[in-house]
């Protein structure tokens, strides 16, 4: 037996399909079933055996508690927005503080090495001149001697 989970396959369309779909969150389906219990409230106050008046007045009653549940409601979101807000301004300015200080010591580490290798090249660079003039000097004695006038009288 071989089972597939295919949403497209019409064999394995069926009920359970709302299970499976990811697209729909929680927020909307919150959003349906409160925007169907105002629609069931209100066809309840149609049908409901009162006079004009007072269907009116539980009409607006109804109408104003939702006003105002969505006032609250709105507060809520903006509360809980403006703490997020907060919480993640606070935790960006923490990490641009933290990489600045990293840049800073890496850029000092650069340029201590940079200042060590620059050090060693100088010296690098005095030895090998003294190692040049040494030899010269050394080049030019011996050029000396050999070309110093011998008075061997041996001969």
């Amino acid at each position: 037996m071989v089972l597939r989970f295919c949403r497209k396959d019409p064999k394995f369309m069926g009920n359970d399909d709302y299970r499976r779909d990811s697209g729909d969150n929680i927020s909307t389906r919150l959003t349906y079933l409160l925007i169907g219990g105002g629609i069931g409230a209100i066809l309840a106050l149609l049908f409901a055996p009162k006079s004009g008046e007072e269907l009116r007045g539980d009409i607006a009653d109804a109408t104003r508690k939702g006003i105002d549940r969505s006032r609250e409601a709105a507060q809520q979101l903006s509360d809980r927005a403006g703490e997020y807000y907060e919480a993640t301004r606070e935790r960006a300015s923490e990490l641009y503080t933290q990489a600045a200080e990293k840049a800073g010591d890496v850029a000092k580490t650069a340029r201590e090495a940079a200042a060590r290798q620059t050090g060693t090249v100088a010296a690098a660079i005095d030895a090998g001149k003294k190692a040049y003039q040494e030899e010269k000097r050394k080049t030019e004695m011996s050029g000396r001697i050999d070309a110093a006038p011998n008075y061997d009288k041996s001969n």
